[in-house]
């Protein structure tokens, strides 16, 4: 912040002079022919993984696997306040669990890092200094109290809220004054001109002026840390991302991203749009339900590849949809531009089935199936422990056999150590009330069943 400190006194030139302006298909596209794919999942850690954000890593590390690229993970972990506690470390086991590991991460590490936003600050710090010498971003000294009143005053007249732009015009010399009073303000940029057009791989031809419906937004914050728009931009020059697949919802904000590229004279990435996975009746998902999370899934024995299926499989991008399909079979079939607009509804009542496939296409692969083997065995253990009379059952043989037999019948391994399978496992144990409550004759059966066990072991 002290060196930019001396860039906001300094003259300002037109917002034109850093790079040359950008054509309308250097805007859109940006990539030269032949370069590398690499294609980064950029979540931000204020929750673990969920599905929502397993399609979208997904999509992108089947894309670059398909053209030989990288897929890079990245953490935008510079909203401080709303960090949890193991999401940084959660993303990227559930990532790896998934079967979609990273190339490059704050974990493996790689040529771009460091792959934390908040290890990344002098580079954002160096880009807001370059566009404060251009004149493309100012200084904003408005209080919080301020800015508040303007979205009441608007909300209150059933407008959108937006910034006012009134540090904008301030002269050299109030900039001067003011600094000496608030040495740490806001940095925004400076929404002006046309903004490019850009071919999106998904949704066509856009633009969107976001100059005549927006203020102007801030993109670093007095603390240091920058602002999605920026720091986005930044790390995707910075981190040679070829190709941005990303969520719908930030197809309106890409014409300021553009703008932003034009402003510091990069060429920006081709940009891809996801449409977004929804429930089933329409709805967004949402951190706040608790089955979306992918540890869910894990603890509750479906496996990586039916979640991969199922979410494929209720979208777009492929030839044909069809249940049971591996990792490799998605990377073969993919293609972007077979991607619709269309929302995709997750129906996870369907999952169960998905999961018996993906479970007995591994039960037929010998490796697979002893794998499966162990994994039951710990299963029982964990389930039954000293109800085990008869540790034979534990027998790789006996525990194989059991697996071949009921392939087709369950859905998830756990499924074996259910109430309807303990028979499997442990001998019968029947309280007396228990049996009073099937009859009311239990003491009479009891007697002649004892006394036919011991006529029989006379004989």
């Amino acid at each position: 912040m002290a060196v930019l400190l001396k860039t906001l006194v300094h003259p300002r030139r037109p917002p034109a002079a850093l790079g040359r302006p950008l054509g309308r298909r250097e805007a859109s596209l940006g990539t030269h022919a032949g370069a590398a794919v690499r294609v980064r999942f950029a979540p931000s850690p204020t929750g673990f993984l969920h599905l929502g954000g397993l399609r979208t890593a997904l999509y992108n590390y089947i894309f670059a696997k398909k053209h030989g690229g990288s897929f890079i993970l990245r953490l935008e972990d510079t909203d401080q306040t709303r960090l949890v506690p193991g999401a940084v470390e959660n993303i990227e086991d559930m990532l790896e669990w998934a079967g979609i590991p990273p190339d490059e991460s704050p974990r493996r590490g790689g040529p771009a890092g460091p792959y934390l936003q908040s290890q990344r600050l002098a580079l954002y710090a160096q880009a807001t200094e370059a566009l404060l010498k251009s004149g493309a971003a100012y200084p904003c000294f408005c209080s919080p109290q301020r800015l508040e009143l303007l979205k009441r005053e608007a909300l209150r007249n059933r407008q959108t809220p937006r910034y006012d732009n009134r540090c904008r015009s301030l002269s050299e010399a109030q900039v001067a004054q003011k600094l000496a009073k608030d040495p740490k303000p806001a940095i925004r940029f400076h929404l002006e001109g046309e903004a490019p057009a850009f071919q999106d791989l998904v949704y066509g031809w856009n633009r969107h002026e976001v100059a005549s419906v927006e203020g102007d937004p801030v993109i670093l914050k007095s603390d240091g840390f920058p602002t999605y728009h920026l720091a986005c931009v930044v790390d995707d020059h910075h981190m040679g991302i070829s190709h941005v697949l990303r969520g719908s919802e930030w197809l309106v904000s890409t014409s300021k991203h553009l703008l932003l590229y034009q402003a510091l004279g990069w060429q920006p990435p081709h940009f891809a749009h996801l449409p977004l996975l929804l429930n089933r009746d329409g709805s967004k998902l949402s951190k706040r339900q608790g089955d979306i999370f992918l540890e869910h899934f894990a603890a509750a024995g479906f496996l990586p590849d039916a979640l991969l299926d199922i979410i494929t499989n209720c979208g777009s991008g492929f030839a044909e949809n069809r249940m049971g399909r591996t990792l490799p079979e998605l990377i073969t079939q993919f293609d972007l531009t077979r991607v619709t607009c269309h929302s995709a509804l997750l129906d996870l009542e369907k999952l169960p089935e998905f999961n018996r496939l993906h479970l007995c296409r591994l039960v037929s692969d010998e490796t697979q199936r002893r794998q499966l083997v162990g994994k039951l065995q710990a299963l029982v253990e964990e389930a039954f422990g000293s109800q085990l009379q008869d540790r034979h059952v534990l027998d790789a043989a006996y525990v194989e056999r059991i697996i071949l037999l009921r392939q087709g019948h369950i859905c998830r391994l756990q499924d074996l150590i259910s109430p309807a399978y303990s028979y499997l496992w442990t001998r019968p144990a029947v309280g007396r009330a228990q049996l009073g409550a099937v009859s009311e004759k239990v003491d009479i059966i009891a007697k002649r069943v004892l006394g036919l066990s011991l006529d029989l072991s006379r004989a």
